[in-house]
């Protein structure tokens, strides 16, 4: 039947992959992000459904990334359920959404709150328990590029990590837990070095998530004598980069491990303490 069906009218035989929508669809149902949308979306009419926009754009930058106006011809070769009725204007509309200011910049953050940082939250706290702390977390960062116009708080030249220095950029850093899971994303103007970088999504973290104890790990792009001084001050923990050749402590203490293993000592891994790792 298909055949004949390709044979006599192949304009009208369309193929639509299901794969991707169903595994991350069911992804997204297990991690609690539909219900969270849809709670923090009651009372907003919008007129169309911008969950659906949500997840169609996310699945679409999990696949190829591109541009929203991209996503809405990527999607018509993939099998999603609720997004027949989504135009390019609904994936602008949900996008800003996201992006939507509820608060002003407060003293020492790097950006305003914002409805993404309320859903983060809302995730955050259906999977806390009573001994839920972020012992672990790891922090780093990366620039995206783009092009045209707009992005006008964020876009700004800066040290490129994609190789792209005539580009306005912004810089992205994503804090994830001892699971690999997602707890935040901050999004900060492209000119931001990483070592400023640090200490103001530190403090976010403590604010917005409620923890008393967690240890940071962040490469050596955050290292600075100021950081290391307020983290001190705040009793985090912490675990910063080095770099091997550069850094005397690390120096000394390699030096050390390597008279021991030349001296016909055997080395185990308690006998490696540098001051700053």
């Amino acid at each position: 039947m298909v055949l004949n069906a390709i044979e006599a009218n192949p304009a009208q035989v369309h193929a639509r992959r299901i794969g991707g929508p169903l595994l991350f669809g069911r992804l997204w149902q297990r991690l609690g992000i539909d219900a969270v949308l849809e709670e923090v979306l009651e009372g907003r009419q919008f007129g169309f459904a911008v969950e659906r926009a949500v997840f169609v754009a996310a699945l679409h930058r999990l696949f190829v990334s591109g541009s929203d106006r991209a996503c809405l011809d990527w999607m018509e070769s993939y099998a999603i359920d609720g997004s027949q009725d989504l135009a390019l204007h609904h994936f602008y509309r949900a996008m800003a959404w996201l992006g939507e200011e509820i608060e002003e910049k407060a003293e020492g953050a790097l950006a305003p709150r914002c409805v993404k940082d309320v859903i983060e939250e809302k995730l955050f706290d259906r999977r806390r328990d009573l001994f839920t702390d972020l012992s672990l977390v790891f922090m780093d960062t990366t620039s995206l590029s783009f092009y045209g116009a707009g992005g006008d708080t964020l876009g700004r030249r800066g040290h490129s990590k994609d190789h792209r220095p005539e580009l306005a950029q912004m810089i992205l850093a994503v804090v994830i837990d001892a699971q690999g899971r997602p707890i935040c994303t901050e999004m900060v103007p492209g000119n931001t070095a990483d070592v400023k970088v640090l200490m103001p999504i530190v403090t976010r973290l403590r604010t917005r998530f409620g923890i008393t104890r967690s240890c940071v790990v962040a490469d050596r792009g955050m290292i600075s004598a100021d950081t290391i001084a307020a983290l001190e001050e705040l009793g985090m923990e912490y675990i910063l980069g080095a770099r091997e050749r550069t850094s005397s402590p690390v120096r000394r203490t390699q030096f050390g491990l390597s008279n021991r293993i030349a001296s016909g000592h055997r080395s185990s891994a308690s006998c490696i303490r540098a001051p700053l790792l």
